[in-house]
């Protein structure tokens, strides 16, 4: 997560969406940088509702800040996180997807009870809007760059190139039209608010 302060402005960081590569560039320039633990730097809309806007409203007495995000396809999504769990430091623990292929891996993430190497979570969870209205103002999709790139570069009035940063693995992304179709209906959220985005 990283707060501009001056600018009015968290971007909540939606795990495997480039934010390590963000974080790169814009760390230098934001107010707070929230880099540890994960769970924070992660945090999702209702962790950010729960404990960072009510510190904002209250020690800072203001209510004005927008926050924005990046989301990914659900499919290339799932495939990052399949390639980032083949690496070696996985190797042999109960989170590594080395002996399992792309399509296994997501016919275990659309169980209700994932096994370890599918618990990724859920970008529709991480970016479900609160009950007292509290939302990501501003979401992009992650194959848009230009423009969330763009937003960022008027919003900060700085130029951006982001590099790529902790880039997964290689790997078969072959996926059957029966588990894809399980997927669209067991995870219909996700696909709905991907393609909500402009």
């Amino acid at each position: 997560m990283l707060v501009f302060w001056k600018e009015k402005l968290v971007f909540l960081a939606v795990p495997k969406t480039g934010t390590t590569a963000i974080e790169q560039v814009l760390s230098p320039h934001a107010s707070m940088v929230i880099s540890d633990p994960p769970e924070l730097k992660h945090a999702p809309v209702y962790r950010y509702n729960r404990f960072f806007r009510p510190m904002f409203e209250k020690a800072c007495k203001t209510d004005d800040i927008e926050t924005m995000a990046v989301m990914r396809e659900p499919i290339s999504w799932l495939g990052s996180w399949y390639r980032y769990r083949q690496r070696d430091f996985l190797k042999g623990k109960a989170a590594s997807t080395r002996d399992v292929t792309f399509d296994e891996f997501v016919d275990a993430y659309c169980k209700g009870e994932r096994p370890a190497f599918a618990n990724v979570g859920s970008q529709a969870r991480f970016l479900e809007a609160r009950p007292n209205g509290v939302k990501v103002t501003h979401l992009f999709r992650y194959d848009d760059q230009p423009r969330f790139i763009a937003f960022l570069e008027m919003r900060l009035k700085m130029q951006i190139s982001l590099p790529q940063a902790n880039v997964s693995p290689k790997g078969d992304l072959t996926l059957s039209s029966k588990t894809a179709s399980k997927l669209r209906r067991k995870c219909a959220d996700e696909f709905t608010l991907y393609d909500s985005i402009p």
